[in-house]
């Protein structure tokens, strides 16, 4: 439909008069760069030029300088607790990493960057689920050709399935001597699961943990290869 365009109308402080009544009611439109220039200048002014009455009550703190910073920063930590903060870091610095063949078994997860000792790696994404249910899939599993289980235990109660929705941590290998280790974590009152670099970690170095199975009477063999490798899974 055409419709016909209000004239520019001004008033007297020389900015345009919207005649609907409401500027966003008429749309995009250009505005001149002497009305910009005018507009920024009058508000730059306003907000330099505070009441007289006003201009020390209301006058914001000074930021810290750098120093106060890094003390803040560090009294911070020491009160906290620092597997809240190193699991905020992961969340916004993740590790660079990627899945390929493995010379152990199958699937496996390597370093694209170095990693240093101490450092979270990467947290054990899965579905929070119970003994019971736990129980039911790996049946069903078993009963699909689902081979491998990405089931990881956190507590007595707690199950953390990865088999059809997780990340790349479902991939990390068993390694009788690990680079890694994994470590129950609580964040916000929920438990998590997270792998912790054990020792310094070179690029391209495949990722492994122990997996820690129990004892039981039929063995999974282990093929880490590693020198103390103690032959089975469990």
């Amino acid at each position: 439909t055409s419709f016909s365009t209000p004239k520019k109308k001004k008033r007297d402080d020389g900015m345009r008069e919207h005649v609907t009544g409401c500027a966003r009611s008429e749309g995009y439109y250009k505005i001149d760069k002497k009305d910009k220039l005018k507009y920024l200048n009058n508000s730059r002014a306003f907000a330099e030029e505070p009441p007289a009455d006003t201009q020390v009550r209301n006058c914001p703190p000074c930021p810290p300088r750098a120093p106060e910073q890094r003390r803040l920063l560090s009294s911070f930590t020491g009160s906290c607790d620092s597997d809240l903060l190193k699991f905020n870091q992961l969340k916004f610095r993740k590790k660079k990493l990627k899945f390929c063949k493995s010379h152990i078994h199958d699937w496996g997860l390597f370093a694209m960057e170095p990693i240093a000792a101490d450092e979270m790696v990467i947290e054990y994404v899965g579905q929070n689920i119970r003994q019971v249910i736990a129980d039911m899939r790996e049946k069903r599993y078993e009963d699909e050709g689902i081979g491998s289980s990405y089931m990881f235990r956190v507590d007595h109660d707690t199950i953390i399935d990865a088999t059809k929705c997780g990340n790349f941590a479902r991939f990390i290998n068993h390694s009788c001597n690990p680079n890694c280790y994994a470590k129950v974590i609580t964040v916000e009152s929920q438990k998590k699961i997270v792998i912790y670099s054990k020792q310094h970690i070179n690029v391209n170095e495949e990722i492994t943990y122990d997996y820690k199975f129990p004892i039981e009477d039929v063995k999974i063999p282990c093929l880490c290869g590693s020198e103390n490798c103690r032959g089975t899974l469990n």
